[in-house]
């Protein structure tokens, strides 16, 4: 029997989701992070926020997760991009991450893929 492998989700901040971008791509793993702005009970649909750009997160799987408007988020799932460029991640993971400072957290992930980067130019040279 075969099993479908669950790939990891890639650290993106909203900025990085752009058509553009490399992780603009349809079915990416993705982890993003952003407070909640809006939660529709009935389609289980939430939008977080990160310095003005918005991204829908399908909730409908999570469970036992309680949202708060104006709490901070992070999520784990697949990004379903439709025919406008409109992207909705698919949330497999959620949790509250309330007290992070999200402008520090930005900072950390640039260095982390100026890091990356590096070491993969190191290991190429």
């Amino acid at each position: 029997m075969a099993c479908s492998e669950i790939k990891p989700g890639i650290l993106v901040s909203l900025q990085d989701l752009r058509p553009s971008s490399p992780f603009f791509k349809q079915g990416v793993s993705l982890r993003v992070t952003g407070k909640l702005q809006e939660y529709s009970v009935e389609t289980a649909i939430a939008i977080i926020t990160d310095e003005n750009i918005r991204l829908k997160i399908d909730t409908q799987h999570l469970r036992n997760l309680n949202l708060r408007l104006g709490s901070i988020y992070q999520f784990i799932g697949e990004l379903c991009i439709e025919n406008n460029n409109e992207a909705t991640l698919q949330a497999r993971v959620g949790r509250d991450v309330d007290g992070i400072d999200l402008s520090l957290y930005s900072q950390s992930l640039q260095l982390l893929r100026k890091f990356q980067a590096d070491h993969l130019n190191n290991q190429n040279a």
